[in-house]
């Protein structure tokens, strides 16, 4: 931390902020406009601590593994960093090899740097020497808390910090160890995560699925919180008209990989004429889709739209937003469909139940289940009121719950906690 206003921008800690206060309450004898505050209370106040002409800043290291995709858990850090930036915080971003998440951080101004043998599978010589380089940029940087995100980087960031004795939180953006993981992959993080769990003062849970998943593998309670995700405001031109009809345009916006699961969404097609589908992404099982397409005869209906970075218009042209996944944490994609007053279907996975409101702002589809799919897209595309409905309960619920400034409440009050010293855990 440092203070501004008084001339100082030497690093500050805790202690030495509380020297400070009790140093300036000591030069004013007569006690008029004395400071008063603890540094307990001033942790709570948002996102700046004023005293006088004083303000705190708060150094955030952000760790996250992959920069060659922007997916959820990455926008997840690009907004709270331009929001913490915008505060007057201090922000730096680690991120693997760089990739196009390195061109998006640029562009918003968001200071980063990437670590070139960082990758995301497990490798004993590169993971140590990303151990090793953590730690020196830590050194550098100096932060006041380190903030980790995906497994790889809450693994390596949450020990680097324990070795330089930094307070640090671990985002869980869905467990590598849910359901739906093959089987192995699921063992071995699981127990990789029950080991990490104690060298973070908090875990936050992006839905509440995903603590009591944590719980159930014997996590401790007071540990992990749960911040649910949310997603910026946008312009009104980007609201969706689900109730048009010619066409009835259905998008789903997801990496083409094993996670999610294209195919059966594209089998569900079969028997849904008129329902054009545009699938946007790109990833390792695009050709496996495309020849699965073409096989069902599927290509006047099927779009492959690729990469796209204009999501919000994509969304604004669509009736229907589907996600048809073998698991998720809290998607980010269902927000912004709501957000764009889109009807939902989705894979009941994860936390997705806790966006998507069965029957009311969309459907909840079992995993692998193509018949019950089909049948909830034949009852939108052909009930154009049904979408409308929908859609506006959906964008009504974006607004009372998921809005980004709520989930950046929320998760600042965990740092104020930590940095308090009232979320420390050993």
């Amino acid at each position: 931390m440092s203070l501004t206003g008084w001339g100082l921008t030497q690093p500050l800690n805790c202690a030495t902020v509380s020297r400070l206060i009790s140093e300036l309450n000591g030069e004013n004898p007569s006690g008029h406009g004395k400071i008063s505050c603890t540094l307990a209370a001033a942790a709570r106040l948002p996102s700046i601590l004023v005293i006088e002409r004083a303000r705190l800043i708060v150094r955030i290291l952000f760790v996250i593994t992959r920069a060659d995709t922007v997916g959820g858990a990455q926008v997840h850090v690009r907004d709270l960093a331009q929001a913490l930036i915008r505060d007057r915080h201090q922000v730096l971003v680690v991120t693997g090899q760089a990739g196009d998440y390195t061109q998006t951080l640029i562009e918003r101004g968001i200071p980063q740097t990437s670590i070139a043998h960082f990758g995301r599978a497990i490798n004993p010589l590169p993971d140590v020497q990303t151990l090793w380089t953590l730690r020196q940029i830590m050194r550098t940087f100096q932060p006041d808390l380190v903030s980790t995100h995906s497994s790889k980087a809450g693994l390596l960031g949450r020990l680097a910090s324990r070795f330089n004795r930094v307070p640090c939180l671990f985002t869980a953006h869905g467990w590598a160890f849910t359901p739906g993981v093959p089987a192995r992959r699921r063992q071995l993080y699981r127990a990789i995560e029950r080991l990490a769990e104690p060298w973070a003062a908090k875990i936050i849970c992006v839905s509440e699925y995903d603590r009591q998943l944590g719980l159930q593998c014997g996590m401790s309670a007071h540990r992990l919180i749960t911040v649910h995700n949310g997603m910026p405001q946008v312009a009104n031109q980007y609201r969706a008209e689900p109730s048009r009809s010619e066409p009835v345009v259905m998008t789903m916006v997801a990496r083409f990989d094993q996670q999610k699961d294209h195919g059966t969404l594209i089998r569900a097609l079969v028997g849904v004429p008129g329902l054009q589908l545009n699938l946007i992404g790109d990833g390792p099982t695009l050709p496996t889709m495309q020849a699965l397409v073409a096989d069902l005869g599927l290509t006047s209906q099927v779009k492959f739209l690729g990469f796209r970075a204009d999501i919000a218009a994509c969304l604004a042209e669509s009736q229907i937003f589907v996600l048809i996944s073998h698991w998720e944490g809290f998607p980010r994609t269902i927000i912004e469909a709501m957000r764009a007053g889109l009807p939902v279907v989705a894979t009941q996975v994860g936390g997705v139940a806790e966006a998507v409101l069965d029957g009311v702002t969309g459907f909840c589809i079992p995993p692998e289940d193509e018949t019950m799919l089909r049948q909830r897209l034949q009852q939108l595309m052909q009930a154009a009121s049904l979408r409308q409905d929908m859609g506006a309960a959906g964008r009504q619920r974006y607004q009372t719950q998921f809005t980004f400034e709520r989930m950046y409440t929320e998760t600042y009050q965990v740092y104020e906690s930590v940095l308090s010293g009232s979320g420390a855990t050993s």
